[in-house]
């Protein structure tokens, strides 16, 4: 075994912006990643690619749930800190069945918390580092205006889906951990990612594969929604610099700074898959646009205040909202196989969220 690396138990790290972590820290970084992940329907170990086998990382099957697991992870392996990316993050899917959602996003987390203090305390006595990193979501905030405001971090919270509901409780036991017990904590509002291996019940990848397919193209309401669109690899490095530079007890948003409609950014992805295929005129995939019954509860906006990850850590996305979407199309179209493994499970890219009883 490896021991002359600093060690990070990374939660989530078999998911979508957990292997873009992942992927990063083995490529770019020195860390030894214990990679802790139980592999439900979202979570894919195909997504580190060769890195999978690469000796500096461990992928350990299991639940955050599972304090007697995570408490040997952590006297086993001594890490230097925890970065939290495990959690059910399907708005839809919550709507559903919210029970998962708070299992894993509510029950899962003070698990986790409980044993990094257990473990932490006893780091204390020996002097050496800790830090965990928890990784949100501005859907903790609720729905912004059509106007020019922004998320900020003393934004209050007012999520209106169980799943924005499961990670606003999640990011107040963190923050309550840092304040109770004095565990050093950081705290990460991200909005909307996007970019390679993502599930394809998120708007992008779906969008591209029923693209790719020639199937319709479902827009909820008119597509008037607004997000902040992030590419993976940008958010990545900000967790990074989240973990290494933030101050202990500190919220960071993290967003692309670019804003568009859910009807812009599937228009975008019609302009760019039709260039691949030289579609036009009638058979353009922009014909396949179809506009569906909203779901509940639907936000019409968010939008995040960066300045304070810029000012304090330096961060600034790399990929422009059209850089990001070209490379995300275009890896979609190069990685097939990928898309129809992860596809193979009970996931057929039907409708999510009408709020069926389970």
């Amino acid at each position: 075994m490896i021991t002359d690396h600093p060690v990070l138990l990374v939660t989530g790290g078999a998911g979508f912006i957990g292997s873009a972590f992942v992927r990063m820290l083995l490529a770019e970084t020195g860390y030894r990643v214990i990679n802790l992940d139980a592999l439900t329907y979202a979570g894919n170990l195909d997504s580190l690619g060769d890195l999978l086998h690469h000796p500096r990382h461990q992928h350990v099957l299991g639940d955050i749930g599972d304090a007697a697991l995570v408490r040997a992870l952590l006297e086993e392996h001594q890490p230097v800190g925890v970065v939290h990316l495990a959690a059910e993050s399907h708005v839809d899917r919550s709507i559903d069945g919210p029970g998962a959602f708070v299992q894993t996003n509510v029950v899962g987390t003070f698990v986790l918390l409980q044993e990094a203090r257990r473990y932490w305390e006893r780091q204390q006595v020996a002097n050496r580092p800790f830090r965990f990193l928890h990784v949100s979501t501005d859907e903790v905030f609720g729905s912004l205006s059509s106007g020019t405001d922004r998320f900020e971090p003393d934004t209050p919270y007012d999520p209106s889906s169980p799943y924005s509901a499961t990670k606003a409780a999640s990011d107040h036991l963190v923050r309550a951990w840092g304040r109770t017990y004095g565990l050093p904590v950081v705290i990460t509002n991200c909005s909307n990612n996007y970019g390679p291996c993502q599930f394809p019940e998120k708007l992008i990848p779906l969008m591209i594969l029923n693209a790719m397919a020639g199937k319709a193209l479902p827009v909820y309401g008119q597509g008037a929604n607004v997000r902040d669109w992030l590419y993976v690899d940008d958010h990545a490095r900000a967790l990074l610099l989240a973990f290494e530079r933030g101050h202990a007890g500190h919220t960071y948003l993290v967003g692309g700074d670019s804003e568009r409609t859910n009807l812009e950014v599937v228009h975008t992805l019609c302009d760019l898959i039709d260039a691949r295929l030289t579609r036009s005129g009638d058979h353009s995939t922009h014909a396949l646009i179809t506009y569906v019954a909203d779901r509940p509860g639907h936000d019409f906006r968010y939008a995040i205040d960066a300045s304070r990850t810029t000012r304090e850590l330096g961060w600034s996305p790399r990929e422009s909202f059209m850089s990001g979407m070209a490379r995300t199309v275009d890896w979609y179209f190069d990685n097939t196989a990928w898309c129809a493994r992860v596809a193979s499970g009970a996931y057929r890219r039907e409708r999510l969220g009408l709020g069926s009883a389970t």
